[in-house]
């Protein structure tokens, strides 16, 4: 083991590239710098901050958008983390979100199944 004392959250966290048999080497992390999860919304693709434009690099950036394009269909999402920031891709879009909060929530404006814009708001502004 790499890291004997990590948290024990650390220790059985598993990132797609451990669980997914699809997603091919330059999926795995030390070498693609971006670490995939799931979410109820979709795939998240949380970039190492030294390597802050990973995602927009080939294979990656095109694996991602045939991805949006799938789970439009689906409803559901790619969102690219850096940091706090984030960016929603979609099949034709690539939406910068900015930092988007615990207490915010991505609204998505659709045509048809199609992502045309986005915002953030306050969770409380939905419940209204």
């Amino acid at each position: 083991m790499i890291y004997p004392n990590r948290p024990a959250e650390c220790r059985t966290f598993a990132c797609d590239w451990l669980v997914n048999e699809l997603l091919e080497e330059h999926w795995k992390p030390s070498k693609s710098k971006l670490v995939l999860t799931t979410s109820e919304d979709g795939l998240e693709v949380r970039c190492d901050p030294g390597f802050p434009d990973a995602w927009r690099k080939e294979p990656f950036r095109s694996e991602l958008r045939e991805w949006a394009v799938s789970g439009e269909a689906l409803d559901m999402t790619v969102v690219v983390i850096v940091g706090r920031r984030m960016t929603l891709v979609t099949s034709e879009h690539e939406f910068d979100l900015g930092i988007v909060g615990p207490d915010e929530r991505i609204v998505r404006e659709l045509e048809g199944t199609k992502v045309v814009n986005t915002t953030v708001v306050k969770a409380s502004d939905l419940e209204q």
